[in-house]
């Protein structure tokens, strides 16, 4: 008689990742997860049984998770990101102990999530293992704080970081990223989804917009500075019909199942922002005529999440430089697994699973019935993949 696990999600019962997650469970044959809310994490009441496996998702997508990690009453405001980050670590740990003592056990190690959602120190970790990263000089945890806008203004001046993103060290989706550059005669400018209203609160748009004045830009970097900043140096991207490009890649236990190359006008190539799912196949092409290998860039993904060996699935940006024949990670997302109708690469064991069935597959892989099965990491040469 097979054993069905006990499965466990944190997340928001009403959101998108949940849905994904539970109907891959049922589509392999797998009983619901039961979930409990981050406002239960976060308020104390998360209860745990013996046996259970509890998967810990994003709170991202939860109004009331994000007042309460926040502190802010509107979603929209760019602030609060180290409160969010110091409250979030905490949950976590306190969720750890607290499944930890009711025999539950964790899919995921919870001291890496502390460090994937620090980019300085995420970064830090990349570049120790040897992992091709921007130059940075805001990485690792020795790395001097960036107080405000007279530190930025002076990196500047640094050769390589003309050209240079500033990031809240704890943000994502783009949130409070500016990219900023300066030319020979000190010009200065910043490009950013930022909106800095009169009274000096700063707001996500989804329009990307450009800051042409120091004084602007000055004020969003010095508001956004005591949540804590990363810089690093604004690499040229490779370009499909001319729109800047990147890839999201999923690895999965090790493994990269899935990619989706993005194309932008701006420097952020977030689909929210703009940003298009461009052509895989054609980017693929564009590497072999440039003499590389799909492998070897996939490869690149693969050996940043093998700097975080304790979580099963996070999702690799890949910045291909100009000409598509070298390849730097921009960062490695704990919860980067949101890719809608997007299955696996052909040879990843995943090609006719999306992004959640294959987590669900490796990980209870009696459980799933594939049409296809893991194949060698030279087989990634051929196909297609569906985006």
């Amino acid at each position: 008689m097979t054993v069905r696990p006990r499965l466990v999600v944190v997340g928001d019962p009403a959101g998108r990742r949940v849905a994904f997650f539970q109907d891959a469970l049922r589509t392999a044959g797998l009983p619901g997860a039961r979930v409990v809310s981050w406002p239960d994490v976060l308020h104390g009441r998360a209860r745990f049984a013996a046996g259970e496996i509890v998967r810990i998702d994003s709170p991202g997508e939860d109004p009331e998770a994000d007042r309460l990690l926040r502190g802010v009453d509107d979603p929209a405001r760019v602030e609060g990101s180290g409160r969010w980050y110091a409250r979030f670590t905490t949950a976590v740990g306190g969720l750890a102990e607290t499944a930890g003592a009711a025999g539950a056990t964790l899919v995921d190690d919870p001291a890496e999530l502390a460090v994937l959602f620090d980019k300085r120190l995420s970064h830090g970790r990349l570049r120790a293992a040897g992992v091709p990263v921007p130059e940075s000089p805001t990485s690792g945890p020795t790395a001097p704080a960036v107080a405000g806008w007279a530190d930025i203004r002076a990196l500047l001046d640094v050769p390589g970081l003309r050209r240079m993103f500033v990031k809240l060290a704890h943000g994502s989706s783009a949130s409070g990223v500016l990219a900023v550059e300066t030319n020979g005669a000190g010009r200065i400018q910043a490009t950013t989804s930022v909106e800095r209203h009169p009274d000096g609160r700063l707001f996500n748009s989804l329009r990307v917009r450009r800051y042409t004045t120091e004084h602007e830009i000055a004020a969003i970097v010095d508001a956004l500075a005591p949540d804590g900043l990363h810089v690093e140096r604004w690499l040229p991207k490779a370009t499909q019909g001319g729109r800047a490009a990147d890839l999201r890649v999923v690895v999965i236990d090790g493994r990269a199942t899935h990619a989706v190359i993005r194309t932008s006008r701006s420097p952020m190539t977030n689909l929210h922002l703009g940003g298009a799912r461009g052509d895989l196949t054609a980017a693929r092409a564009a590497i072999a005529a440039a003499g590389g290998r799909w492998e070897d860039a996939l490869g690149v993904c693969e050996r940043a999440a093998a700097a975080f060996p304790g979580t099963r699935c996070v999702g690799v940006d890949l910045l291909p430089a100009t000409g598509w024949r070298r390849f730097a990670v921009g960062e490695v997302n704990a919860f980067g697994d949101l890719l809608p109708g997007l299955t696996g690469l052909p040879g990843s064991g995943a090609e006719s699973l999306d992004t959640y069935a294959a987590q669900v597959a490796a990980q209870y892989p009696a459980a799933v019935t594939s049409p296809t099965s893991p194949t060698s990491a030279s087989s990634r040469t051929t196909g297609t993949s569906t985006t």
